[in-house]
């Protein structure tokens, strides 16, 4: 199945994601390089919300652009298999081997603004991130390393504090609908 036919099948947890699902699937049709940062205005990122067994704590990093505490994840760079995305980033970022995938596909969508920011030198300007984001689980007493290019901690961090300490107003919502779905499950 291809990423348009995955966002398709996608059935919105809430208003967000309804309207987020929408306008996804309109920059796919628009765009060609919607999979790749070429397209200065959108393009796809694939996150992880990961979770311990127990559904206790979440593994979070403190994002050296954002200063604030984050979940993992990256731009597609060109890959349509947005899990193969999100594993690769959540591997890298926190150095974890063994992610178990939940999410039966996609877990949760939605279209993230991001600031003009500097990255490796370089003046970035204000575009979207069309997410998708997966649920994984992993063991909290496997070794976790930093990227250090990227992030500057890794830590599990209680479920209901991950709305805390994060610096990021915009993500509250999103991380408390993960949340809410994690207790559904």
């Amino acid at each position: 199945m291809n990423l348009k036919e995955q966002i398709e099948n996608y059935k919105p947890y809430n208003e967000q994601e309804k309207n987020d699902k929408k306008i996804m699937i309109e920059c796919i049709d628009k765009f060609e390089d919607v999979l790749t940062r070429e397209n200065k205005i959108c393009h796809f990122t694939a996150s992880n919300w990961i979770t311990n067994k127990e559904r206790s704590k979440v593994l979070m990093i403190y994002h050296n652009i954002y200063k604030s505490w984050a979940w993992t994840g990256g731009h597609a760079d060109g890959d349509s298999n947005l899990l193969h995305v999100a594993l690769k980033e959540a591997e890298e970022e926190t150095g974890l081997k063994n992610l178990k995938v939940l999410s039966n596909g996609i877990y949760g969508i939605q279209i993230l603004t991001v600031d003009s920011h500097i990255k490796r030198g370089k003046f970035v300007s204000s575009h979207l991130h069309l997410d998708c984001c997966f649920l994984l689980e992993a063991d909290e007493n496997e070794v976790l390393k930093i990227k250090e290019d990227e992030n500057s901690g890794v830590e599990w961090i209680d479920i209901d504090k991950a709305l805390e300490v994060t610096n990021e107003t915009k993500m509250i919502q999103i991380y408390r609908k993960l949340n809410e779905k994690i207790r559904k499950i």
